[in-house]
């Protein structure tokens, strides 16, 4: 742990765990967790200062950590390939919870990509990449590798028109319950049954009193 003195004005150059979060959530626009900066001081990318007994760190180390990791894949990356990268297609400013939005999220589909992505080509908007629109509202678009539905789904929210092809009768599966339009209170319903069926059949099987004394057996020899 680095040894600072701790002065006044010194002081208010370094946060705890849970303010650093809250600062670097502002500093980045989405959202850094406790865990997150936790693990930025168990791994050594931040410096870990003490003051009586606390945690603290630097402002200055945290916003150095950021820039780096931030800017320097980039700039890697346009070494490799060209300048004229658009980067923006690489989406690193977005959290899991924004590329597995909604229905996105439903199968750990090995095969697909970001709804972003698909959004950035068949929506209206044009950029320095993109200088044309493609698709408009009632158009329809034709995905003759459909896999888990993702163009489908992009479609679909932006009024578009979509035909799905894929190999795989799974696939063809997830897309469709993607797809489906449903009644949310029968849903509700139906999940609530079966969540309490599932209960009532461990508890008349005493499913979780034989797990209990199986843990306790399997304790006895660790």
């Amino acid at each position: 742990m680095g040894d600072v003195n701790f002065s006044v004005n010194n002081l208010r150059q370094f946060l705890s765990i849970k303010d650093a979060s809250v600062w670097a959530s502002d500093y980045l626009d989405k959202t850094i967790s406790e865990s997150n900066i936790s693990y930025l001081i168990q791994y050594g990318k931040v410096k870990k200062y003490g003051n009586n007994g606390s945690t603290l760190i630097s402002i200055k180390d945290l916003k150095d950590y950021y820039l780096t990791f931030n800017g320097q894949r980039e700039i890697d990356w346009k070494k490799k390939l060209g300048s004229d990268l658009n980067w923006s297609l690489s989406f690193d400013n977005l959290r899991e919870t924004d590329t597995t939005k909604h229905v996105h999220r439903l199968h750990p589909y090995k095969g697909k990509y970001i709804p972003q992505l698909v959004e950035y080509f068949i929506d209206s908007h044009v950029d320095q990449f993109k200088k044309d629109i493609y698709f408009k509202k009632g158009d329809i678009i034709l995905d003759p590798f459909s896999g888990s539905g993702t163009t489908l789904v992009q479609a679909n929210e932006l009024g578009i028109h979509s035909i799905g092809i894929d190999i795989s009768r799974f696939n063809n599966l997830i897309s469709e319950i993607k797809l489906l339009d449903y009644d949310f209170e029968s849903l509700s319903t139906d999940i609530n049954n079966i969540c309490k069926k599932i209960n009532d059949f461990e508890e008349d099987k005493k499913i979780l009193l034989f797990e209990q004394e199986l843990n306790n057996e399997i304790y006895k020899f660790n």
